[in-house]
């Protein structure tokens, strides 16, 4: 188990990524660690040993980098983990920098999964039933997708689900404007049939926005622009919903009363409609495991997201679904 951290993206660099490695060391002492960063500070923090390595680098690409002239920056704490991960056989990376940079890194550098010309990104979103989750995919990785591309989502996602949540034959659906048949963008009635011949997926037709958030819907497929505005559309309302929760506790006297009769069930949506718990975003489509967390994530956020790629890793995923794509393709 080899693990590289870009220790120093994001918005908060090491004062999220060093108490939150500090934990994951606690929890996987069976993982070998490779982080990137800032020599100096990071050795003041850890010791190196057989499962702890520190690899200096000297700069921190800006959130808004250009996603090719990150590629440039050798000395930079995505580049130079990056360079260990190719270096010494690493199976994952973990940052919270710059997400075009991630990707960059992660497609020129990592390569695709033969058979998958645009990897998508995935991440596992909850739902109105406690310990359900939907996974949804593409969300963002891609400005333009294929029909093809939509159908390497479903298998992928569909494996990502089977592996992840330990459900054979996982519900997968596509993001559409009606659940009829005929209804959709063009990309998607071009897709439909392909999903709907394809022997591997369990697919179940179009839904609509809404049905994912009622844990009717296992595997949500989309196109990258479609996915990236369903997820902040999703993120934005579950914060308006706890603000408004909030506000409407704090009302007057006796709704602070109130509050005190509802503080169980009120923490207990809260912790479900958390994104921090998901442990942020994976690249599927590329040879290795590679997730993207939030730039302004704190230490509980990149810990999800370490604990994550450790168990994405147990899982054999990437292997699982170089498996399943070969599957299709021999069919």
């Amino acid at each position: 188990m080899k693990i590289v951290v870009d220790m120093m993206g994001g918005d908060h660099g090491l004062n999220t990524t060093i108490p939150a490695v500090k934990e994951f060391v606690k929890l996987h002492p069976d993982a070998e660690l490779f982080l990137a960063g800032d020599a100096e500070s990071l050795k003041k923090e850890f010791t190196e040993s057989d499962k702890l390595h520190i690899f200096p680098s000297e700069t921190v690409l800006p959130m808004d980098v250009d996603p090719m002239r990150a590629l440039k920056d050798k000395k930079s704490s995505l580049m130079v983990g990056v360079q260990a991960y190719l270096d010494n056989g690493c199976e994952a990376i973990v940052s919270a920098g710059s997400t075009g940079a991630v990707l960059s890194a992660a497609v020129f550098k990592i390569k695709r999964i033969e058979g998958i010309s645009r990897p998508g990104l995935v991440t596992p979103m909850p739902t109105g039933i406690k310990g359900k989750y939907c996974v949804a995919l593409d969300l963002g990785a891609n400005n333009a997708n294929s029909k093809e591309d939509l159908l390497n989502f479903a298998i992928m996602g569909s494996i990502y689900y089977s592996v992840r949540y330990g459900k054979e034959n996982p519900e997968v659906y596509l993001l559409s404007n009606g659940t009829e048949e005929e209804k959709g963008s063009p990309l998607n009635k071009e897709a439909f049939p392909l999903l709907k011949d394809c022997k591997v997926i369990n697919f179940k037709g179009n839904c609509e926005g809404r049905d994912p958030v009622y844990g009717k819907v296992d595997v949500l497929v989309t196109d990258g622009y479609s996915g990236n505005v369903f997820l902040k559309t999703m993120e934005g309302t579950a914060k308006m919903m706890g603000n408004l929760m909030k506000k409407g506790f704090k009302k007057n006297l006796f709704t602070k009363i109130g509050y005190l009769f509802a503080k169980s069930g009120v923490a207990e949506i809260k912790e479900t409609m958390d994104y921090k718990n998901v442990g942020g975003a994976m690249l599927l489509g590329v040879n290795g495991v590679v997730l993207k967390t939030h730039g302004n994530s704190e230490a509980k956020t990149f810990l999800s997201t370490l604990n994550n790629a450790y168990d994405l890793v147990s899982f054999d995923l990437i292997n699982k679904i170089k498996k399943g794509l070969k599957n299709v393709q021999t069919n």
